[in-house]
């Protein structure tokens, strides 16, 4: 299952039926779960864990050391889920000990060609990161979430759960759950209702959320005024996410 081209350290820990392609290295410290796949010209270096059924293509850079000044060979890590697919030419980079020390990346996730994770990223599940999506240092990426090609999201951002961004944003605050943001700078255009009705939601849920988001959005309340009067009239588990969202946000949400 390991081409005669591949260099594959023995320090590695590698499932049996993992597939490692023509001229691949995977470095020391690297575990690789069952049932995964590494194309060919792909680099792996550890600390790095790849859960089961994880798919890489040629020339992705997986668990390499992060592009940031401070970093000086700690031995931080990079930890995926299961189910990931990693596209053609992705740099997924390890963490920093000033931070967390490890980027997190769930399950079930698609990053696209030419995405870059940055150190110390936190990606949840379900996610879709497009052809070039940058993601800077320390971002945090919620469940279902996803961003349109070309869009760059700014260091110690937060991108909710199941929010969308169109192409080529350039994101530099917080976007709530649920909401879609698109433009340089990004706007909030609207809830994700097309990602919403997928999934499942309620018509319930959606119509709270759609109010909800009116209150932040559309009727000159002040954020406070607009959670507050949002927890009065609803009590659903969506719009308390929704609101919760918006109260961690650090950066200001996105107006």
């Amino acid at each position: 299952m390991i081409h005669p081209t591949a260099l594959v350290d023995p320090a590695a820990r590698l499932a049996d039926d993992v597939e490692v392609g023509p001229f691949s290295v995977i470095g020391p410290d690297v575990t690789i779960g069952a049932g995964s796949v590494v194309g060919p010209h792909v680099v792996v270096k550890g600390p790095t864990t790849l859960g089961e059924r994880t798919r890489i293509f040629q020339f992705a850079s997986v668990g390499e050391d992060c592009q940031d000044k401070k970093y000086a060979g700690e031995p931080t890590r990079l930890v995926m889920g299961d189910d990931n697919v990693i596209r053609e030419g992705a740099t997924l980079h390890r963490g920093t000990i000033q931070d967390r020390g490890e980027t997190t990346i769930g399950s079930r996730n698609l990053i696209m060609a030419y995405v870059h994770v940055g150190h110390d990223c936190v990606i949840g599940d379900d996610c879709i990161l497009a052809n070039q999506v940058t993601l800077a240092g320390h971002v945090t990426v919620g469940n279902f979430a996803i961003l349109g090609g070309l869009a760059a999201v700014h260091q110690f951002c937060y991108f909710g759960d199941h929010a969308m961004a169109g192409g080529g944003s350039i994101i530099t605050k917080d976007t709530p759950a649920y909401v879609m943001i698109n433009g340089n700078p990004a706007e909030a255009r609207g809830l994700n209702l097309v990602g919403l009705k997928r999934r499942g939601f309620s018509s319930e849920a959606i119509n709270a959320l759609s109010t909800s988001y009116k209150l932040v959005y559309r009727q000159g309340l002040t954020v406070e005024q607009a959670l507050a009067e949002m927890r009065r009239q609803f009590s659903i588990p969506e719009v308390s996410h929704f609101a919760d969202s918006i109260e961690r946000s650090t950066r200001g949400i996105t107006r």
